[in-house]
């Protein structure tokens, strides 16, 4: 019986997979046997995770990493090309991990730039990312995965947090739209959505105690995720076990939005 996890020969691209959940992504795409191509906005962070990701598995020639800045067009567009020529001409599922946080801004504070600020990465950046990729599964003719990293944001009141919980509702949403208009092309798209992860975006907040002290109790897992808790649905998304998954919104939280 074939392994329906199994991603040999198949490309991969991460936007910010440089670190966080993205690396935890890549990690365990390449340990599926996939081909990954990294994405981050800083070049040395960028360089550095890929060496980590190549000596993991004991083969540089799997791992490929590219700066860019989701925000910028041209950038995308350069990175995504660049990035199916480095694949061997194919890309069988691009996750837009990319995203910024938000400064706990009150909205009678907030600014009209900061609300774009957040706008820019957490929006535009999966559309210019997804474009880029449909547009090439398209061109191939055999089809792929979209996958777009949300939050438990787009899903419960986030005070301070307006802004970021807009974004992440509209990439949601946005997902719902694609997975119904590419869906004959064979492209399936899909939503991960975060709780409360130890990330560098988030390791301010999980280290404060009175956070963690309010935060903790309504986690019914008791502990914070980890990066590697999105390696299996990372796998399952890019892999032939989820054919017939699309338009879904896949809640990774421990529990958190349900107690």
């Amino acid at each position: 019986m074939n392994n329906p996890f199994d991603l040999q020969g198949r490309g991969a691209v991460i936007t910010g997979g440089n670190g966080g959940i993205g690396l935890g992504m890549a990690r365990a795409l390449l340990a599926a046997g996939a081909r990954v191509a990294i994405w981050g906005s800083r070049a040395a962070k960028t360089e550095a995770a890929r060496d980590t990701l190549a000596r993991e598995i004991g083969d540089a020639s799997r791992v490929h990493a590219f700066v860019c800045d989701v925000s910028d067009e041209a950038q995308v567009e350069a990175a995504f090309a660049a990035s199916v020529a480095a694949l061997g001409g194919r890309v069988d599922v691009c996750f837009a991990n990319a995203g910024v946080s938000s400064k706990g801004t009150p909205l009678l504070e907030m600014s009209l730039e900061e609300f774009r600020r957040v706008q820019r990465v957490n929006v535009e950046g999966v559309f210019l990312t997804f474009r880029a990729a449909a547009r090439h599964m398209v061109q191939r003719g055999a089809g792929g995965s979209l996958v777009a990293t949300a939050s438990t944001a787009a899903i419960e009141g986030a005070a301070r947090n307006s802004h970021y919980g807009a974004s992440k509702g509209a990439v949601t949403s946005y997902v719902r739209a694609l997975a119904v208009e590419l869906a004959r092309h064979k492209i399936r798209v899909n939503s991960i959505l975060p709780g409360w992860i130890v990330t560098e975006m988030t390791e301010n907040a999980v280290a404060n105690e009175k956070f963690a002290q309010a935060v903790m109790p309504r986690i019914p897992a008791r502990r914070w995720g980890t990066i590697d808790d999105f390696g299996g649905i990372a796998v399952y998304l890019a892999s032939d076990a989820s054919s017939y998954t699309t338009g879904e919104q896949f809640v990774i939280d421990g529990g958190y939005t349900k107690f």
